[in-house]
């Protein structure tokens, strides 16, 4: 593993400059924050900016970058309406509103996602598929979300709409393949629901199975529409091979993956630890990482659906104990209802996962006022272009 990551590891900021990013719509979509700035800028900018919330608990490593931080992004998703003159018009929302930006080539997203998306614009009008109006509640797409995989080459797409019936949806699959015969699955997703969120809970398989597969660290992994996988899969081996390497597993440590997902750092450490447990509150998550275990004949892996601080706090009251817990909480931070069970747990180490450095900073406070020490601080770059920051933390307790 850590032959490899030597491999895999560029050098803390690229030697290919890579100019101004020009793209039209940056201010009205807001996404990308950095648009206009230097790359090699973006990543001072996001070294200074960890120095100064992080630098107190320990000195800061070097930021890994992205040697090609252009069209990273294997996840597109698209919002579909229409403009003042009833054209169609698909893009993200403009920041703080539910106003879409129409866009035609966005730079950090995967190219061929991108085509695709264009493709099933193109194909509405002649079958007469309307799009969705959030205020009168009327038409049926609502969304298209395409997911391609990195190692793999595989390509979900997911319809989003107000209803499960599609309009020829046989020949509209057929149609849709035969521009892009690389397409392996077609998912019907229905959000009939008045609601921000993208995804509906019904999944419908209009083609394939239903999901995509991809590599990840030596792993398989099974990709559902809903499932959290990380956007920039070349980074995302540096991020987790990293994580792994600063837990110093020797093959004899208990550990426990809170805020599991789909079981991508669980696998990856089950192989250099003697057991590993993944909790995830998501349930289709947990489903998917008992499949993946399988997938991959990982036995020494065992994944729980509940609320990882309430099972961390059980297992400290029986007895039991964990050397190594991974966190990798979402991007406002833990509460203290789940850093205090983790203390109370007490693992040797504590390897947090963060994409959020303010509330990281937070974290961090108050598991060094309850014992532990911030071993080291290691930024990886996963979103060029944008203020968002991937950071690794080890934590040991203090002996």
């Amino acid at each position: 593993m850590e032959n490899e990551q030597r491999k895999a590891a560029p050098k803390s900021y690229p030697k290919k400059k890579v100019s101004e990013a020009a793209c039209p719509v940056s201010r009205k979509c807001g996404g990308c924050q950095y648009q206009g700035m230097a790359y090699s800028e973006q990543l001072k900018k996001k070294q200074k900016q960890e120095e100064s919330l992080l630098g107190k608990f320990c000195k800061v490593s070097p930021m890994i970058g992205m040697e090609h931080p252009l069209h990273y992004r294997n996840k597109v998703h698209r919002a579909f309406g229409r403009d003042r003159k009833g054209n169609i018009i698909s893009g993200p929302y403009e920041a703080g509103t539910h106003h879409i930006v129409p866009v035609e080539n966005c730079l950090i997203e995967d190219e061929k996602c991108q085509e695709i998306i264009h493709t099933i614009q193109g194909m509405l009008k002649s079958f007469k598929i309307k799009t969705y109006d959030e205020d009168t509640g009327y038409g049926l797409l609502r969304h298209v979300m395409v997911r391609r995989g990195f190692q793999s080459g595989e390509i979900m797409v997911v319809l989003v709409l107000g209803s499960p019936i599609l309009p020829s949806k046989n020949n509209f699959v057929k149609a849709l393949r035969k521009v892009h015969p690389e397409i392996t699955t077609i998912v019907l997703n229905i959000n009939d629901k008045k609601t921000s969120m993208v995804l509906g809970e019904r999944d419908i398989p209009l083609y394939g199975p239903g999901f995509i597969r991809d590599r990840l660290c030596g792993c398989t992994f099974r990709i559902s529409p809903g499932s959290f996988y990380q956007v920039n899969p070349v980074q995302t081996e540096i991020l987790y091979g990293t994580a792994i390497r600063l837990a110093g597993l020797s093959g004899k440590e208990n550990v426990i993956d809170a805020y599991c997902g789909i079981g991508t750092i669980s696998l990856i450490a089950a192989a250099h630890a003697k057991k590993v447990i993944g909790v995830e509150l998501n349930k289709d998550a947990v489903r998917d990482a008992r499949r993946n275990a399988k997938e991959n004949h990982i036995t020494n892996a065992d994944f729980f659906q509940g609320d990882a601080g309430e099972f961390m706090l059980a297992m400290a009251e029986s007895g039991e104990r964990a050397d190594v817990v991974f966190m990798d909480p979402p991007r406002s931070g833990s509460d203290e209802k789940f850093l205090s069970s983790a203390v109370r747990l007490s693992p040797e180490k504590i390897i947090y996962i963060s994409c959020g450095p303010e509330s990281l900073a937070e974290d961090l406070k108050y598991l060094s006022g309850h014992g532990y020490i911030v071993e080291k601080i290691q930024p990886i770059e996963m979103f060029a272009f944008t203020s968002h920051i991937e950071t690794i933390c080890c934590l040991r307790r203090k002996k």
